[in-house]
């Protein structure tokens, strides 16, 4: 994924830096972490996502295949 970069209002680069200073941070810094860690939470939703997906049932070759291995009778 290509990194992302938002152009922040004058309010929200306060705010951003406030909070950076808080955490003992440079701007930079905090703003590469919080896009780092928006990363991870989407690849985390993701990877849950994939993992919940039930299994596709077997198509119609899948089927036919499986038919013609199986014996006469059953």
């Amino acid at each position: 994924m290509p990194p992302t970069t938002r152009t922040l209002t004058e309010g929200q680069r306060a705010y951003e830096a406030k909070r950076a200073a808080k955490a003992g941070m440079s701007l930079d810094k905090w703003l590469a972490s919080k896009q780092r860690q928006q990363e991870a939470e989407v690849k985390a939703r993701l990877k849950a996502e994939i993992a919940v997906k039930p299994p596709k049932p077997p198509g119609f070759f899948a089927r036919l295949l499986e038919r013609a291995h199986r014996p006469f009778g059953s």
